[in-house]
């Protein structure tokens, strides 16, 4: 990796600095994998931290998988993730590319409007959404639920999407045009990926929020077959009671970290690369 000091010193003192990062950063996870590999009697007779003793308990993880039904609390968050992350991409880009390329009287005031509505916790629209929800008959179901992630990321979708928009050379369009491209046709076959790096970054970013996302989900999903993962989590520590199995729940909690981390090591090079360099010669 190249970056651009040449003093030694000084380089050796920004690798520690990385280096010092890197295990703070990792720590967490490996330490979350080893308590996942112990029993209770380790946890109550060692310390938390300390290694596990042979054997290793890999089976932690499939006890977690079959008897708390994890198959089918994994299902439901990649659906309503990806459901919520697909329909929040595609209402976020589609107004940030008329926001941004076509200005309207107003144009600039609706875009305050998202901006602003981003320094609003959602949780304040928790009572009103339930209610509507309940109205529309959408409690327990992963429609209503995706419908609420998708409207709650789409602040941030158009706060990173329009200036990729304006960003654009305005000569795509123009030859677009010209060779006979609807709007529709421009938006979704030129326009669209032309802006991927800021489609990812969103995306990356939505993934995080909603997969991970508890408050809502226990709310608004009190039904068991549409339970999320993190909310199965709360309750399979509830269903514990007072003898908590350690190792099954951190291997429960690994089930929540990995498809996440395996998301962004996957698409973290896409997220800064120039697409389109180069588009107009």
């Amino acid at each position: 990796m190249n970056i651009g000091i040449r003093n030694p010193v000084a380089k050796t003192c920004f690798y520690a600095v990385l280096l010092i990062w890197s295990f703070f950063v990792l720590y967490p996870l490996l330490w979350t994998l080893l308590d996942a590999l112990k029993n209770n009697e380790q946890f109550l007779r060692n310390a938390p931290w300390a290694l596990p003793k042979l054997p290793l308990l890999w089976s932690n993880f499939s006890y977690v998988w079959n008897k708390y039904n994890f198959d089918s609390y994994f299902i439901n968050s990649l659906v309503i993730t990806t459901g919520s992350t697909l329909l929040g991409l595609l209402l976020s880009a589609s107004t940030s590319y008329v926001i941004g390329r076509y200005p309207f009287r107003g144009s600039n005031a609706l875009y305050l409007f998202y901006i602003a509505s981003m320094m609003v916790p959602f949780v304040l629209a928790l009572i009103p959404l339930f209610f509507l929800l309940n109205s529309l008959h959408l409690i327990n179901t992963s429609i209503g639920l995706i419908l609420v992630y998708a409207s709650s990321v789409l602040a941030f979708g158009i706060f990173v999407l329009v200036g990729f928009f304006r960003s654009l050379p305005k000569e795509l369009e123009e030859s677009a045009v010209m060779d006979g491209a609807s709007y529709y046709g421009t938006f979704f076959r030129i326009m669209l990926p032309l802006s991927q790096p800021g489609l990812i970054t969103v995306a990356i970013i939505n993934v995080l929020n909603i997969w991970n996302e508890y408050v809502v989900g226990t709310i608004l999903i009190n039904d068991p077959k549409h339970y999320t993962l993190p909310v199965e989590i709360g309750v399979m520590q509830q269903e514990m009671q007072y003898r908590t199995e350690w190792g099954p729940l951190f291997a429960a909690l690994l089930f929540t970290i990995v498809p996440v981390l395996v998301v962004y090591i996957v698409f973290q090079r896409k997220i800064a690369s120039g697409i389109t360099a180069g588009a107009v010669k």
